[in-house]
């Protein structure tokens, strides 16, 4: 049963038992080719809309400098991968990649990497004034020091496990709910379906909400290095 349970996030498959799979992180790129239609159509409104909101939130979040240069469309590209990705796990024998700390860490941990090295080598001083927060007791302030170091080392770990748990937690529990179907009676089992419907709804809108909230708070990360 667990073999069954877990063989969904299993990166291999019975070709030569070749990783295949992580091959599904370039899905994503057949919705590309629509952006450069001659015509305007929907599909290119509805992406320019999304493309306009989101790099209109990402400039107030971000300092001037760093807005006028065209950081926003770094954490654009991020929330189109993490949205594909997470969204096209949900159809039928599509691997979903971010369900794995190989693809969340990695993004996670070159990106706080990133703005460590950006922080400590531009702005050193004011990384050191971002440990202690202002107006702290002088007898706390190595204590303020020990804890912000701490969220500060955790953060790309935090961002990957936050990822990673939400898209295994939808897909175990629609596979442990579709694992009863053939026990189950015929009314039975059209509560099932409703209820997976149902289910399905939700994890469109978390994975929707989840690479929202990575690109948000990896916006906030890097707006705290200036």
């Amino acid at each position: 049963m667990m073999t069954n349970l877990f063989s969904i996030f299993d990166p291999s498959t019975n070709l030569f038992n070749l990783p295949l799979n992580w091959m599904s992180t370039m899905i994503g790129f057949m919705f590309i080719p629509y952006l450069y239609w001659m015509i305007p159509n929907r599909h290119l409104f509805f992406w320019n809309f999304i493309f306009n909101k989101l790099h209109n939130e990402f400039k107030t979040l971000l300092n001037k400098n760093n807005s006028n240069n065209g950081s926003t469309f770094i954490f654009i590209s991020l929330f189109s991968f993490i949205l594909f990705n997470n969204f096209l796990g949900l159809f039928p024998y599509i691997f979903t990649s971010t369900s794995h700390l190989t693809i969340s860490l990695s993004i996670s941990l070159s990106l706080w990497i990133s703005f460590m090295l950006y922080g400590w080598i531009n702005n050193y001083q004011h990384m050191f004034k971002h440990m202690i927060p202002q107006g702290t007791p002088n007898i706390l302030m190595p204590f303020m020091v020990l804890i912000e170091t701490i969220s500060n080392l955790i953060r790309p770990g935090t961002l990957a496990v936050r990822l990673t748990a939400n898209m295994i937690a939808g897909h175990l529990l629609l596979t442990l709910l579709s694992s009863t179907s053939t026990n189950i009676s015929f009314i039975m089992l059209f509560i099932l379906i409703f209820m997976q419907i149902l289910l399905l709804i939700l994890e469109s809108a978390v994975a929707i909400i989840q690479s929202y909230v990575i690109t948000i708070l990896s916006t906030l990360y890097s707006s705290e290095v200036n």
